[in-house]
């Protein structure tokens, strides 16, 4: 990917990356203290051969500041297992808020993670976008919405990606942006199958 400066002529080539492989590491309001938890996958399994993956592997979720923990494991129908479905303000395991939102356009910006944060910067930073191999139901970059997308936005979305960025190291309670709070966008309750070889 090339990418400039704000505000410089830039190229974007999108490599077909989805929404999944951000799910790695996502900052969450923390349900006991309105801190900044941390949602990744539990530490004692093996490494994912897909981002795919991501989205059955167990979780972990855990914060500093009050010491609150939580597991998630996703649900079994048959021999399958039932995945989430990445999207929305809220975090598709525990569904808490997410703790990199902020106002923008009249909307709400948000990203999972810094390195969330930074892929979409480099996108909406462009004035040229290309296209990637993967399928548009898949890649992340064509299912953004429309106004993020827009040139008369772009100032103003870089602007609430610099403010996400910023906001990202800050654990307080007190440091959390008032657009980080349940408003019912969740994800769709489920998500695709993962059928599991062998008896369970």
């Amino acid at each position: 990917m090339d990418s400039a400066p704000h505000g410089e002529p830039s190229r974007h080539h999108d490599p077909g990356m989805s929404l999944d492989r951000f799910t790695a590491r996502v900052l969450v309001v923390c349900p006991r203290c309105g801190g900044r938890a941390l949602v990744v996958p539990r530490p004692d399994l093996p490494p994912v051969a897909y981002y795919t993956d991501l989205l059955f592997r167990p979780r972990r979720m855990t914060c500093a500041q009050c010491g609150a923990l939580a597991e998630w494991e996703a649900g079994v129908e048959g021999r399958a297992l039932r995945g989430v479905t990445p999207g929305g303000t809220e975090d598709p395991f525990f569904r808490r808020p997410l703790w990199l939102q902020t106002r923008c356009a009249g909307r709400v910006l948000w990203a999972y993670n810094e390195e969330h944060v930074d892929e979409l910067a480099a996108y909406v930073g462009a004035r040229l976008r290309e296209r990637g191999a993967l399928s548009p139901t898949r890649a992340m970059f064509p299912r953004l919405p429309g106004w993020m997308k827009a040139s008369a936005h772009r100032a103003e979305v870089l602007a609430g990606l610099d403010t996400l960025r910023a906001l990202a190291p800050h654990t307080s309670p007190a440091d959390r942006s008032d657009a980080a709070h349940e408003r019912g966008d969740r994800p769709r309750p489920s998500g695709s199958l993962y059928f599991r070889g062998g008896p369970y």
